[in-house]
């Protein structure tokens, strides 16, 4: 992100009461690509046959999609909530659906669900139920009407979090006053990959071979350089509908690749907001017949891998004399370094290699404007005295509940010795 800004004024953990919804997403916008496909298999046969094949898919998908976009708000008070929730390997998400009775503003006011936790990897199959409970919503743009997207974290029966649920230590620590006070403010760069459904190949790539050297992809137009700008424009779009505070989006150095922002957000909404972006992502991807991936290093070779910088301040880095705080917060960071890099997602050290824009998985470092570093602290910042830094750590895989929870705790809850902060600083050649 180039900057950090003021967080949105809108509330995004309620559905506000007075919200006017557009149109969701509609399958038509897929059915392009699907008739294409019917038309190439179609080629080889008689033209007869080739108009009434098209004829037959074009009334079915007609047919179903008056159906997927019939707006049932005229008809009835209730809605339907998506219930959403990260599965057993951490990064998987499942979702299923529910009625409510009527259209709800605040997550308080649903109900409690379960699931066979057996079925996920998070709970052995003699006692499997798994509680979800619904701490966030979000405005559904692929059903539009009143229905609700709702991030949801799992418990057991007995009321504990489960290991896979990352949102309740994080919870804990956005409640901590101190960083309460500190108003904590995240801006997440999400860099994922699209490949091709059947070959899991890069969107774009020739299968099994390989496109021109980076260089024109990034931030690129042109049949040649950009590959998959529908789906990047549909999830921009999708995610404004919902009320994701999404702040922008980009083709990515490597061709396939793509980034989107979302931020500024305070404290634990910025956890809630990447996860519901995923989640977004991964049902757009999912029609469009494209596979989303999150592997930091999807192309090994000289490929850019995909990350997921974190960019942070708190209400003493954005004062005057803030750069001060920010170099103490880097001091911290600095003394935590192994603690992150560990819970910063699966496969780092595959793209935290020293080249391709990373720094060494091994060695921490900070610096001005440099790319190359674990932390990078921009111009303006420098300029001004005071703004926010950039953990470039993070791989795209990354938990945003482990990695916002992780910096506030670092930055704002820890308290080294002064013997370790001397020793860190001579190391890092930071005067604080």
């Amino acid at each position: 992100m180039a900057q950090i800004l003021a967080p949105s004024t809108q509330w995004q953990m309620r559905v506000p009461k007075s919200s006017t919804f557009g149109s969701p997403i509609a399958t038509k916008m897929w059915s392009s690509l699907l008739l294409k496909q019917n038309m190439k298999g179609a080629a080889k046969s008689a033209g007869k046959f080739r108009v009434l094949a098209l004829h037959s898919e074009n009334s079915t998908v007609n047919r179903t999609e008056k159906l997927l976009n019939m707006d049932i708000t005229p008809y009835t008070d209730k809605i339907i909530a998506e219930y959403i929730w990260i599965g057993g390997t951490g990064i998987d998400m499942r979702s299923k659906s529910r009625t409510i009775s009527k259209p709800v503003e605040h997550p308080s006011e649903l109900p409690k669900w379960n699931y066979d936790g057996s079925s996920t990897g998070q709970a052995p199959g003699e006692d499997s139920e798994v509680i979800l409970y619904p701490q966030a919503i979000f405005k559904d743009p692929f059903r539009g009407g009143n229905n609700i997207l709702v991030i949801c974290d799992a418990y057991t029966p007995a009321g504990e979090p489960i290991p896979t649920n990352k949102r309740h230590k994080a919870a804990e620590i956005f409640s901590n006053k101190k960083v309460v006070d500190e108003v904590p403010w995240f801006g997440i760069e999400q860099e994922y990959t699209l490949l091709q459904q059947n070959v899991k190949w890069p969107l774009g790539w020739p299968v099994g071979g390989y496109p021109g050297p980076q260089g024109p992809y990034y931030c690129g137009a042109g049949a040649d350089k950009s590959f998959g700008r529908d789906i990047s424009d549909a999830h921009y779009k999708a995610c404004l509908y919902a009320g994701i505070n999404i702040s922008g989006t980009n083709g990515e150095v490597m061709p396939g690749q793509w980034e989107y922002q979302v931020g500024p957000s305070v404290g634990i909404e910025a956890g809630d907001h990447i996860w519901c972006s995923r989640y977004i992502l991964e049902r757009i991807t999912e029609q469009a017949g494209v596979v989303l991936s999150l592997d930091p290093k999807p192309i090994e070779g000289d490929w850019n891998g995909a990350g997921c910088h974190t960019n942070y301040s708190t209400k003493s880095m954005r004062e005057e004399g803030g750069f001060e705080v920010i170099k103490k917060a880097i001091l911290n960071l600095s003394l935590r370094h192994k603690e992150h890099i560990s819970a910063y997602g699966e496969g780092n050290e595959r793209r935290l290699t020293g080249k391709h824009e990373t720094a060494s998985i091994n060695t921490f470092s900070w610096g001005v404007a440099n790319r190359g570093c674990s932390i990078r602290v921009g111009r303006d910042t420098e300029k001004n005295g005071k703004g926010y830094l950039e953990d470039r750590r993070p791989a795209s895989n990354m938990d945003p509940y482990v990695v916002t929870g992780l910096l506030a705790e670092t930055t704002i809850l820890y308290e080294p010795t002064l013997e370790a902060e001397a020793l860190a600083a001579q190391k890092v050649a930071l005067k604080v």
